[in-house]
């Protein structure tokens, strides 16, 4: 199983993701998301926690395996809507869902967390080794959708947002916090904890009121995932560049160093 359902005190179902090493989003994780997503409410989870392993919260996208689907555009426009799909899944949940977050967050794994209503992200154990979150598409030749980066500005204010979106740049976790991409740091073994009990106090508030406010604040993040915003027939001449295919193959081969 790529999606794990752990049930915790209090109605609250974790999904983890187990796609070793790094949690890639292929279309079998991204499809096993939207499902685990569906079988929890379907059980009656009235709150989610989505989390990775202790290194990598996910790693993003499964570039890879784009590369390997060559210029076949259908193909490519089908693996990047199984990730849109999920991401629609997990920001359109009736009940609040919370990032825990016990390792870095890169690109598709921070759309992910933008998604949620809260993120937890965890201290490293190596002060020289900080975890970092943000949107680094730019520095592999990539260019986040504008519904995309709506959710950084959201959270992080727009010359903020404008700055980090231009050029890349991924923020360890303290300076995530201080500039609200993450809520909260916890020691990294207990990110899941924190991101459980903080729904937990959540669920003891009145149901309806929590439910529909919520709903009212959170319109705008369902609304930028719209098809219209992530124009995807777009995306797709763009990731077929020269630029662009040069940065993704620069990439694939530092990770394979």
């Amino acid at each position: 199983m790529s999606i794990e359902l752990l049930r915790h005190d209090g109605d609250i179902v974790e999904l983890q993701m187990a796609r070793a090493p790094v949690n890639a989003l292929d279309p079998a994780l991204c499809r096993a998301l939207t499902d685990a997503i569906g079988r929890a409410l379907a059980d009656g989870a009235r709150g989610l926690v989505l989390s990775g392993n202790p290194k990598v919260f996910s790693a993003g996208l499964d570039v890879p395996h784009l590369l390997s689907l060559g210029e076949d555009r259908d193909a490519l426009m089908a693996a990047w809507e199984t990730f849109f799909e999920a991401a629609r899944t997990l920001a359109a949940s009736p009940v609040p869902v919370v990032a825990a977050m016990a390792g870095h967050a890169p690109a598709g794994g921070c759309v992910l967390a933008l998604c949620c209503d809260y993120r937890v992200m965890g201290i490293s154990p190596d002060p020289a080794k900080p975890l970092r979150i943000g949107l680094n598409e730019t520095q592999v030749g990539l260019v986040a959708p504008e519904g995309i980066q709506h959710l950084m500005r959201r959270v992080v204010g727009q010359h903020r947002a404008d700055l980090l979106l231009v050029t890349g740049e991924l923020v360890d976790a303290s300076r995530a916090l201080a500039i609200g991409l993450v809520d909260e740091l916890v020691a990294a073994d207990e990110v899941t904890a924190r991101a459980v009990a903080w729904l937990q106090d959540l669920l003891k508030l009145p149901r309806q009121p929590v439910l529909q406010t919520r709903a009212i604040a959170r319109a705008d993040v369902i609304a930028a995932l719209a098809p219209a915003r992530i124009d995807l027939p777009r995306f797709i001449d763009a990731w077929t560049a020269p630029d662009t295919q040069a940065g993704l193959r620069a990439l694939v081969a530092r990770l394979g160093k």
